[in-house]
This record gives C-alpha cells, structure tokens and sequence, in this order.
C-alpha cells in the first residue's frame, strides 16, 4: 500500500503540499501501488462501479502522477457520454489538476514536448520521470478532446491542436527510450508498464493520422506528424497482448477501429475474427460491464445475428436499471 507517514499532524499536512518536492518521501505513494490501484479502478469502471473507482482514486489524485491520470480519465469519459456542460467543466478542472501533478514528477530540466536531452543519457532519466512523461502525455490528449468539445471555434481547435502536437512529440521520444534499451526481458514491471504506455500512444497517432485523407497527412507532415496505419497496428496488438495496465485500451482502440472506423472510411479492413479474439476473454471477465457489452452487441449486429443482439443488449439494460 502507499507509504504514509506516522509523525504529527504537521507532517501529515505535508502529504498535501503543492511542490511536491517538499513533500516528506514516506508520504509519497510509490510507482508500484501507485499503478496497482489505477488497475483496481479500471476494473471498478469496467463492472460499472464509476463512483468506487473515483472513491478509490480520490484520496492520493492530487499526489499522484497514475491516481491523477486515472480520475481524470473517469471524469472525462463521463463528460463525453453526457456532453453535460457541468460534466465538461469538471472534467476541465481535473484534467488542469492533473496536469500539475504529473508535471511535479517530470525531469527538471525537461522542456514541454521534447527530452531530447534526457534521451541521449538515458541514464539519468528514473523509471518514476519516465512514467511522468507518458501520463503527462495521456493528461494533455485529454484536455485537447475536451478542448474540441467544449468550444467549437477555430481558437479552441488551435490550442487543441498545439495540445495534441506537444502529446505526440512526448510519445515520440518515449518511443526513443524504449529503441535504446534492447535488454527488455530483464526490465522491472514498472519499464514494461511503461512500454505499454508507449505502444497505446504510438499506435493510437499512427492509426488515427493513417486515417486522414492524404492531402491532410501531408500538410501535417510538414509539423512533425507522419502515420503508418500498419506500423500503428502492430503496436496495438502488442500492447494489447502485454499484462500493462493499458492493454485493455489497446483492446478498445482496437475494437473502435475494427468494428466502427474501418466500416465508416471505408477502409475495407475491419477484422470480425481479430475483434471476437480481443473481446472474449474480457467477455469472461466483465460479463456485465456496459463496455464490454457494447462491443459484444456491436459484433454481433456486424455479423448479422440479432439474437444475441438483444441478449446483450437485455442484459445492458438490465444492469443500467440497477
């Protein structure tokens, strides 16, 4: 569990500074537990318990870089359900929260969008300020997304837009840490949790920018972006296969992709089979989470059996109403 302090009440109050570098070391939650119990939230949120999984996180979010990440998330994937003004509002503010936290963590000497620095000694950058990097990462897509939704004007799609390219060059020289270190199978479960990180981001842009009409991409070459829809696949694939705390996002990314925006473009390459695999052994596990019966519900109206269509969605219903 987290490493919480047992001097006086001065002490305690510390636990809850703003500059995280004057916090006492044993009121830190450290990386480990850290990313254990944003997991246990996960699963919360994947049986449909949103309000235990934002209880669970709440008491250590404003301290730590995953329990940030992780309540800003669940806010955010409410506020987009809902499009509820309130909702976007306080999702906004926790996404602004979050952002400080994790950037409490970050390298000092990091610059907003590039560790070209960090990267050419690798040495010096700690497994902690490695995650700092990719939750920072993950915070600002998220403020973009609420970004575009909250204002739709060419101000906000800017500023969305900067937010977005600062995320990708984050990724992209996290991608740059992992290409220098070929010793992967002696890494600690923290590294590895960290290459699942990078896998979802890299292959999340790879994928979405691969999708956009190629005059597009090549106008946003010119900045720095480039998408590989092959290239950003695989990855997906491999992080949904790894035992990372974001391979179930790898999964969802995957099954939007191939079950929705394969469909919609017009790419012809949405996989049934892929997307039947991915889902199964979640099926198992979340037999009742909103989710997971969506998707369920969503295959099997693809492929034309619409009694399991209503079984799913009976179910759906059923557990919405409890």
């Amino acid at each position: 569990m987290a490493h919480v302090g047992n001097g006086a009440a001065g002490e305690e109050e510390d636990c809850f500074e703003d500059a995280y570098d004057r916090m006492p070391s044993a009121c830190r939650m450290d990386l480990q537990t850290a990313i254990q119990e944003t997991q246990c939230a996960l699963n919360l949120v994947l049986n449909n318990k949103f309000s235990q999984a934002l209880d669970l996180l709440r008491p250590w979010w404003k301290d730590s870089m995953y329990h940030a990440l992780g309540y800003s998330s669940i806010l955010v994937m409410q506020a987009t359900m809902t499009f509820e003004h309130k909702d976007i509002q306080t999702a906004m503010t926790a996404i602004k929260e979050a952002l400080q936290t994790c950037q409490r963590f970050r390298k000092r000497n990091s610059m907003v969008g590039s560790l070209s620095s960090l990267i050419n000694k690798q040495s010096n950058l700690q497994e902690e300020e490695m995650h700092a990097e990719l939750c920072y990462a993950e915070c600002l897509l998220q403020k973009a997304t609420l970004t575009f939704i909250q204002d739709e004007n060419m101000i906000s799609f800017i500023k969305g837009g900067i937010k977005i390219r600062t995320s990708y060059q984050i990724y992209k020289d996290c991608q740059n840490v992992l290409n220098m270190t070929p010793d992967r199978a002696g890494q600690s479960s923290s590294f590895k949790q960290f290459e699942g990180g990078v896998k979802l981001g890299i292959g999340s842009f790879n994928l979405m920018l691969s999708l956009l009409p190629q005059r597009i991409l090549r106008l946003l070459e010119f900045i720095g972006f480039s998408g590989n829809r092959s290239f950003g696949l695989a990855h997906l694939r491999e992080g949904a296969s790894s035992q990372s705390l974001r391979s179930i996002l790898c999964v969802l990314t995957l099954l939007f992709y191939n079950t929705y925006v394969s469909l919609i473009l017009g790419t012809g390459e949405g996989n049934l089979l892929e997307a039947e695999t991915l889902l199964e052994p979640f099926q198992q596990k979340y037999p009742k989470g909103s989710i997971i019966l969506f998707y369920s519900a969503r295959i099997s109206t693809l492929r034309g059996n619409f009694e399991k269509v209503c079984f799913y969605l009976n179910i759906y219903n059923f557990t919405l109403s409890q």
